[in-house]
């Protein structure tokens, strides 16, 4: 209990800070949850996915959208500024409103508390220490506090929903596991990047014996039973009026290009920068190259079709079998060796791997590998070495998401804060029988790499380019973030296949 009461206050602690938040800058993404309360109370189930009174659609999955619609009558019965509710009030942001939106996201952030509890109980009461520690790093997390709580979003209480899915199949509970990740699905289809581990998973210890291959048919037809009455719970409504192609096309806008607007830390970051650097220096040695159109070029800014100039085009269908091939030599090992260690690694590599190499990626989905990963990261300092670089270079990327001037000491003294308290863990991390050299100095001389990176971003970049390249400073932060994300994606790949069981 005494670890408990460490986690619980720390969120009480936490909270006291969220709220001081409130006035703080706020996304687009707040106008966007706004308009989904308006549309959710206001229109008829039949507009929720063909509305268009604003340009901030609905594209999550209908749980979501019943979700806003809960939030829409909680706010109206409160007392809260019903104008808010108005689908045509757009950009409407009173102080009600604010209060009401950014007390939702703490609310909400309890399912985070509870699941973080259950996985604590879920280790033996003597041995629950590194535990206790896990989840007060997760929910203290940078990614929640900038994204969730200035940015605006609710990741705390689906991200709850994942690791409580998680901690329930260590529990055997896999029936219920199924029922919460299904439900995770109708919540937010990003989540499918990490459903093929799910997938095989349930598939070979549920629905075959585990001493052999033996089907097991009732405990097939219960899994397809509750994950399909779960999708139709979500979906049946707009299957029975013939929308579900609407629907679907608002949940898949396939027409964006390869790379988000702000280049998520992956792959295809380190591909267009060396593109773009390809494409400066190469006819210097003779070579000449077609001139890419600004509008496609990947340096932008825009989100859009991507051109590249040096380098070969990219196709979604190209990522998507790429990722495919990637996690399938990952799920084979999963399917042969179904132990819940192996599978919260084919969790983390899975959603890795599609943020990687997937199409379109955003720099936010990097929590979809850190929140997963952070629970195997004190196995031992291998796993704490490999999770470090991922840690540091997910959140440092996505400071640009708050570039407003006041918020410039939270976000870089909370996120410098969480890093310092994260380079002290060898001292928890057990030392493994088995040492493995994963150039640890070579990983704090990266997170050193970071100082000097923003003393340029902040306070050179002007001074030398002037109002020229204002590209440049996220295309380095995005680029040397990719980095790290790219040398820990090896190492946990590298422990992944030798050590893990």
């Amino acid at each position: 209990m005494a670890g408990l009461s460490m986690l619980y206050n720390a969120a009480i602690a936490s909270t006291f800070m969220k709220i001081l938040l409130f006035p703080c800058y706020r996304s687009t993404d707040f106008e966007v949850h706004r308009n989904w309360l308006a549309i959710t109370h206001s229109l008829p189930i039949s507009q929720w996915y063909t509305s268009a009174i604003s340009e901030w659609t609905l594209d999550y999955p209908p749980f979501f959208a019943y979700f806003e619609f809960v939030l829409s009558w909680i706010a109206k019965l409160l007392g809260f500024d019903t104008e808010m509710l108005n689908p045509y009030n757009l950009n409407y942001a009173s102080p009600s409103v604010i209060i009401f939106q950014r007390s939702s996201v703490i609310i909400s952030e309890l399912v985070l508390l509870w699941a973080l509890r259950e996985y604590v109980y879920s280790y033996p009461e003597n041995s629950r220490g590194n535990a206790v520690l896990t989840a007060i790093d997760t929910f203290l997390s940078p990614g929640f506090v900038l994204i969730d709580h200035i940015h605006f979003q609710y990741n705390g209480f689906l991200f709850g929903l994942l690791i409580w899915s998680l901690i329930l199949t260590k529990q055997n509970r896999l029936l219920m596991s199924a029922a919460v990740f299904t439900t995770l699905l109708c919540f937010k289809h990003i989540f499918l990047y990490i459903a093929p581990a799910y997938f095989i998973y349930l598939l070979r210890v549920y629905c075959f014996s585990i001493s052999g291959f033996r089907p097991q048919v009732l405990n097939t037809m219960k899994l397809g039973l509750t994950v399909s009455s779960i999708f139709l719970l979500a979906f049946g409504p707009w299957i029975y009026m013939g929308q579900t192609p609407q629907v679907f096309s608002r949940l898949f806008p396939f027409s964006r290009g390869l790379c988000h607007a702000y280049w998520a830390p992956n792959f295809w970051a380190l591909y267009s920068f060396f593109d773009r650097i390809a494409y400066a220096f190469l006819p210097r040695l003779g070579y000449s190259f077609p001139e890419v159109p600004f509008t496609n070029a990947p340096t932008r800014g825009l989100v859009g079709d991507t051109t590249f100039a040096v380098l070969p085009n990219i196709s979604p269908s190209f990522t998507f079998y790429l990722c495919l091939a990637l996690q399938s030599c990952v799920l084979l090992k999963l399917f042969f060796r179904p132990t819940w260690r192996v599978f919260v690694g084919a969790t983390t590599l899975c959603g890795w791997i599609s943020f990687l190499f997937g199409w379109h990626v955003h720099e936010k989905a990097i929590m979809i590998v850190i929140i997963p990963f952070s629970i195997l990261s004190l196995i031992d300092r291998r796993y704490l070495e490999a999770f470090r670089p991922l840690a540091v270079a997910g959140y440092i990327s996505l400071l640009p998401l708050i570039f407003t001037p006041q918020e410039a000491p939270i976000k870089y003294l909370f996120t410098g804060a969480w890093v310092a308290v994260l380079l002290t863990f060898d001292k928890c991390a057990p030392v493994p029988l088995r040492r493995v050299f994963l150039l640890n100095r070579v990983n704090l001389a990266y997170v050193a790499g970071f100082v000097p990176l923003f003393i340029y971003n902040i306070f050179f970049h002007n001074l030398v380019f002037g109002g020229r390249y204002e590209f440049l400073p996220l295309m380095l932060l995005s680029t040397y973030s990719a980095w790290g994300v790219f040398w820990a994606f090896i190492s946990l790949s590298w422990l992944y296949f030798t050590d893990l069981k």
